[in-house]
């Protein structure tokens, strides 16, 4: 491997680590507010931005930094809809449930993009089918978004054939953490990176350091959910996902993020030039599910290939990293109240970035204000 491969940190470190980040302290005494968010990426920041708004007073605590798990180190694709192709969801969850829950999340867009524009790019998404039998698959995608007037159509271009799904777009997700955090702390949040959770207590957070007391407890974590809280183990099973970045190139030119392959490969190209590039999770099989972010031989080689035999790129590659994400069995993610006050966010199957802020956003209303309309598609929908 090349680049940044042997950082004392063996995830790797981010195409997307770059610029000023905000210098939080640890936690060291007891405090007491009304919520404690545990988990300073996507979800939990929107969790928290949404609770300042609704008069709360609020404490995050993060085990590393702002956006330091999956939330700042992914492929920075904004999705609409679930982890599942649509046609997937209609079948699996029901029209009225599927369409529910992709028009929730295509407004939940608009709101990332107004919230932090010139981190956002709208431009759309692929899907490049790369045989006769995805081909046939994304027909029966669009067929099913047709159906409900959801933004598609036919693609044919230099990446192939399959589809271009308007409204997906991408951003910069570790910059966007960064400036959430820094809004929430003006606003009167106390965050507290390095603090890694020891334990929960009745209406309390246990970290190395120090406590938080508090009526409502947000876990808003992904990756290792199930490790912080064993009562999840049953529902959400934590994997690792790759990716790699080159340095800038004029080789090829990607005027939208790339999906290929059933999903397992994906790929953007940054602004300044460089291509990231990530997938490659079912060709290290079993191996991948694991809580080690530390990226791997086998699948770095198989992203290294794609890049150089696919997309034709010879760029030197810059950084090479990996995250901690959770997936479920019925591809929905995780809303529970694990104990008394004590909520989980997580379990978004590799697609978090929309999902895990609308998520953030609506158990803080829901414990809060009593309003459930951002919860209760996804609770409809497990129960089809």
């Amino acid at each position: 491997m090349t680049g940044r491969d042997h950082d004392p940190d063996t995830r790797g470190t981010p195409v997307w680590d770059v610029g000023p980040t905000p210098a939080l302290p640890r936690l060291e005494s007891d405090i007491d507010v009304d919520v404690c968010v545990v988990g300073l990426g996507g979800s939990g920041l929107a969790c928290i931005g949404e609770f300042i708004r609704l008069g709360a007073r609020v404490a995050g605590v993060d085990a590393a930094s702002v956006g330091g798990g999956a939330a700042g180190r992914n492929g920075g694709f904004l999705l609409a809809g679930l982890a599942l192709f649509y046609h997937d969801a209609v079948t699996r969850y029901g029209r009225d449930s599927a369409r529910a829950l992709y028009q929730l999340t295509l407004a939940e867009l608009d709101r990332i993009e107004a919230e932090t524009p010139s981190l956002v790019k709208r431009s759309g998404s692929l899907r490049i089918a790369e045989s006769a039998e995805e081909g046939a698959d994304c027909e029966r995608q669009l067929d099913a978004m047709r159906a409900d007037a959801l933004p598609v159509e036919r693609y044919e271009g230099p990446e192939g054939m399959g589809l271009v799904v308007h409204g997906d777009g991408t951003f910069q997700p570790l910059e966007r953490c960064r400036v959430l955090a820094t809004s929430a702390m003006a606003a009167g949040a106390q965050l507290f990176e390095r603090s890694p959770v020891t334990g929960f207590g009745a209406s309390s957070v246990r970290t190395e350091r120090g406590r938080v007391r508090a009526k409502h407890i947000v876990v808003a974590v992904d990756g290792a959910l199930d490790r912080l809280l064993p009562e999840l183990e049953t529902r959400v099973r934590t994997a690792r996902l790759q990716m790699l970045a080159t340095e800038p190139t004029t080789e090829i030119t990607l005027t939208r993020p790339v999906y290929a392959r059933w999903g397992y490969d994906y790929w953007q190209q940054r602004p300044d030039g460089a291509i990231a590039l990530g997938g490659g999770r079912d060709i290290g099989g079993e191996s991948e599910w694991t809580a080690n972010a530390t990226p791997t031989a086998i699948v770095q080689e198989a992203l290294e290939r794609r890049l150089r035999d696919g997309l034709g790129v010879h760029a030197p590659i810059s950084h090479r990293w990996a995250a901690s994400v959770g997936y479920t069995a019925n591809g929905l993610p995780v809303i529970a109240e694990v104990r008394a006050g004590l909520w989980a966010v997580g379990g978004y199957c590799g697609t978090g970035n929309v999902i895990g802020a609308l998520l953030g956003r609506g158990i803080a209303r829901w414990l809060q204000a009593g309003d459930d309309a951002l919860l209760r598609p996804f609770m409809e929908a497990a129960r089809a």
